[in-house]
């Protein structure tokens, strides 16, 4: 047998094994998203994570000690598909798009984002979630706050620092409360409260963006 063909054979079983395990991780983690949004993290066990991905607790705990380490992992990877779904959301725009347009594109990409990962929500604003997931939420959204900054600053660009601060927290703040609205619905009446919610947030930023113009408001 020719040594590169050896060589290749010898090769593939740990790639085979390192592609199932890595089947086996996800499958884990979709199991452990499933079980966070039905019953909380708090509530959550290993032996119900292990029952949903059909398999053994054995089986489970040849890949994470404890459900901390399972809720970990899937924070950082739902953190890290985060910080890409806002930096194409809050990316800079031409400061003559409407204002309409802008809070409308970024509404649907973080709902679309949440929408299809209910549990991003229910393990980062959950009452007693692990230490680091806070850790990483906490600079996740300062970050989405000075890019929410950076966003305002093309339609208030002479406001003051501390005003874009305080909207941005404003902004952000209405978004959390609309979207734990949009995720207890489906359908159309989803669909509804998405609406709403671009409403909410356009009414808000109208009037600063007409008095920084010089427009002000009736």
């Amino acid at each position: 047998m020719p040594e590169s063909q050896e060589k290749q054979e010898k090769e593939q079983p740990p790639r085979r094994r390192q592609a199932r395990g890595e089947r086996r991780i996800a499958q884990l983690l979709e199991a452990a998203a499933n079980v966070f949004c039905t019953t909380g993290y708090t509530a959550a066990s290993t032996n119900a994570i292990a029952r949903e991905a059909g398999v053994s607790p054995g089986t489970l705990y040849q890949f994470f000690p404890n459900k901390e380490a399972i809720a970990i992992e899937l924070g950082d990877r739902l953190m890290h598909e985060m910080r890409e779904t806002y930096g194409e959301a809050l990316a800079p725009i031409d400061p003559v798009t409407p204002l309409e347009e802008a809070v409308g594109a970024a509404v649907e990409r973080f709902i679309d984002f949440n929408c299809e990962h209910p549990v991003f929500f229910a393990l980062m604003h959950g009452p007693d979630i692990p230490g680091r997931i806070t850790e990483a939420h906490d600079a996740l959204h300062a970050t989405l706050l000075s890019r929410i900054e950076g966003l305002l600053s093309s339609f208030l660009p002479d406001a003051p620092p501390a005003d874009l601060t305080r909207t941005a927290h404003m902004c952000l703040g209405l978004y959390k409360a609309g979207l734990e609205l949009v995720l207890a619905h489906e359908g159309a009446e989803r669909a509804a409260y998405i609406q709403e919610l671009k409403n909410v947030l356009v009414r808000y930023l109208d009037p600063l963006v007409g008095e920084r113009l010089g427009h002000p408001g009736p």
